[in-house]
């Protein structure tokens, strides 16, 4: 029997039994079966829906060509390299600010540059998976790469009755250029919420390295009584003057699924391509009040099979 190892910061962890039990997919396939909610919709989707084109969406590097080829390489943020060996960053040719992360997870990054808290440093091996923003001079190659190698040494997303995706996506790591927002600081996340090609919600992330907000909005930017865990954002978050191209771009990159959160970046010069996320939370979205699980679920209309 194949051993899978944790997402979470011991790498030495085994998923537990159930996330590779037949047992328990089969149970979980029969309970899902007809489901309601947006998180239920998700577990459905993650059981069933073993399309190739979701280990692209997953992969931070293969997904680049496909974003490429449905709305052009000019959304893109830069590429420095690629990596199989992160032992390769030592040597590399870096700028002084650019973003590390594995291609094969999520939530996580290392941001590098120099408008960093004076204050951070890299995280303790054990503690790899997380977002860290640091100063150029607190983060020596040596360190990144044995960061890369607990990230390659790592399967994200607990197993494959879980977010399966992650174990078909090749483990290596990408460096990108660094993406500054009007303040100079990283850019606020905007998240759109893509149903059968129609965004129907989008969630705008603030200060994720500081005062961390969240915010949820219909497309005519009408905020929504909404939690998912972090504060509003104060004062309100104003309509984006490109909230229209970000609509068009997010739902071509919806396009030929039932559901995908497409993840951008609004830049003073371009919008940004960040990621395209088909499970997420895993299908543990935080909703406060837990009416607006449903309400999100009440667009979503998943397959029964899935082609």
């Amino acid at each position: 029997m194949i051993a899978f190892v944790g997402s979470l910061p011991d790498s030495a962890r085994p998923v537990a039994w159930r996330e590779r039990s037949r047992v328990v997919r089969s149970w979980r396939l029969w309970r899902t079966r007809n489901p309601r909610t947006f998180n239920e919709k998700v577990r459905y989707k993650m059981l069933r829906d073993h399309r190739q084109l979701m280990v692209t969406y997953a992969d931070k590097a293969a997904v680049r060509d496909h974003v490429a080829s449905v709305v052009g390489t000019h959304f893109l943020p830069g590429l420095l390299h690629v990596f199989d060996d992160p032992q390769a960053l030592v040597d590399a040719t870096l700028p002084s600010a650019y973003v590390i992360k594995p291609t094969h997870g999520s939530g996580v990054a290392i941001i590098v540059s120099p408008t960093a808290d004076p204050a951070a440093r890299l995280p303790a091996r054990q503690h790899s998976w997380a977002y860290t923003h640091i100063r150029p001079e607190f983060a020596p190659t040596e360190q990144l790469a044995a960061l890369g190698e607990s990230w390659l040494e790592q399967l994200y997303g607990q197993g494959p009755n879980r977010e399966w995706v992650y174990g078909n996506v090749p483990r290596r790591i990408i460096v990108e250029e660094f993406l500054v927002g009007p303040d100079g600081a990283v850019p606020d996340d905007y998240k759109f919420f893509v149903f059968h090609g129609t965004c129907r919600y989008v969630q705008v992330d603030r200060g994720r390295f500081d005062r961390r907000t969240q915010d949820f909005f219909t497309p005519d930017w009408s905020h929504l009584p909404l939690s998912g865990g972090n504060p509003w954002a104060a004062p309100s978050i104003a309509r984006p003057e490109r909230l229209e191209e970000m609509l068009e771009l997010a739902e071509r990159l919806g396009g030929g699924t039932d559901f995908v959160r497409v993840d951008l970046y609004d830049l003073p010069d371009r919008i940004v391509f960040g990621e395209l996320s088909s499970f997420p939370a895993g299908g543990d979205s935080p909703f406060e009040p837990e009416s607006f699980n449903l309400e999100f679920g009440r667009h979503w209309h998943p397959p029964r099979r899935y082609r």
